[in-house]
């Protein structure tokens, strides 16, 4: 896709993530989670003149689009899960840092192409991989699955309260013909959860959708084993400042900097975007931002 052809990008409490993460030049800092760059070129731009930045990036399309080789050697661009952030900032001796901030939502990248699979508005290959090396996608997680396994994810990955019952619907639907695309995967979530308990505000496949995508890419190990490995690699006064979207991963976050004696939490309370934001980037509704600092 041209560069000029990738959606507009708005950054989620930007202000926020800088004013947690307190950059200044000379400091080396991490976003683990790069997207389209807009973390990434805020901390670039308020760390200058000689302030570094290190882009975790896992997803190869996301990997094209944000290009902040303008910046030269100020940034480092590692095609990686933020998840091997102390072996790979260690191989390269990028270490100590002075900052680090993840967005752990999906981007509109991944949300507005189809054959992502992340998304039901558009009928698409049902894949939803973060990063297309890895073996299994959510079409085969679908077709393996034993109808225990299925119901458990919807339920624990997605607080799902009809998981049982759309697991048996799954079944006996990929019994009749694969399970391919995210049409076919919501109309049966659509079918198996009785009309009056489709919520009235998101789309009744939501959670499952959401389920499906935190299994397919191990998202909450991935989220624990950032949090208590990266004091290994954070100089002791940094920061870290991590953007959830939904209660599982908040939680993680939450209980990570409170019990992990290497953090001391910075926000009793967790930053939420303001009114204004809301309405000039909707996608933005259910952030949350932790921060504290390494002790």
């Amino acid at each position: 896709m041209p560069q000029d052809q990738y959606p507009i990008h708005v950054p989620v409490l930007l202000e926020e993530v800088l004013e947690g993460l307190l950059p200044a030049s000379g400091g080396l800092y991490v976003d683990g989670t790069l997207g389209l760059g807009g973390h990434s070129e805020a901390l670039l731009k308020r760390s200058g003149p000689a302030g570094r930045v290190v882009g975790f990036e896992w997803d190869e399309d996301a990997v094209s689009a944000g290009n902040l080789s303008r910046y030269g050697d100020r940034f480092t661009l590692i095609h990686a899960s933020y998840a091997d952030l102390v072996p790979e900032l260690q191989q390269r001796g990028l270490h100590p840092i002075n900052g680090l901030t993840a967005d752990l939502g999906v981007s509109s990248l991944q949300l507005d192409r189809a054959e992502r699979g992340f998304s039901f508005r558009t009928d698409g290959e049902l894949d939803m991989r973060m990063d297309r090396r890895r073996p299994l996608n959510a079409a085969q997680l679908v077709a393996q699955a034993p109808e225990e396994q299925l119901a458990d994810i919807f339920y624990h990955y997605g607080e799902e309260r009809q998981a049982r019952r759309i697991a048996k619907f799954v079944v006996n639907a990929r019994q009749q013909e694969p399970i391919t695309t995210t049409g076919q995967l919501a109309s049966i979530v659509a079918e198996a959860v009785p009309r009056r308990f489709h919520p009235p505000k998101i789309h009744v496949a939501t959670k499952v959708f959401q389920a499906l995508r935190i299994a397919v890419n191990g998202e909450l190990d991935n989220v624990t084993q950032l949090l208590n490995s990266a004091p290994e690699v954070l100089a002791v006064g940094a920061r870290v400042a991590i953007i959830t979207f939904h209660s599982l991963e908040d939680r993680i976050v939450k209980q990570i900097f409170q019990k992990n004696p290497a953090y001391k939490v910075i926000t009793k309370r967790p930053v939420e975007p303001t009114t204004e934001e809301m309405q000039h980037n909707p996608r933005a509704r259910s952030a949350k931002l932790r921060v504290a600092e390494r002790v």
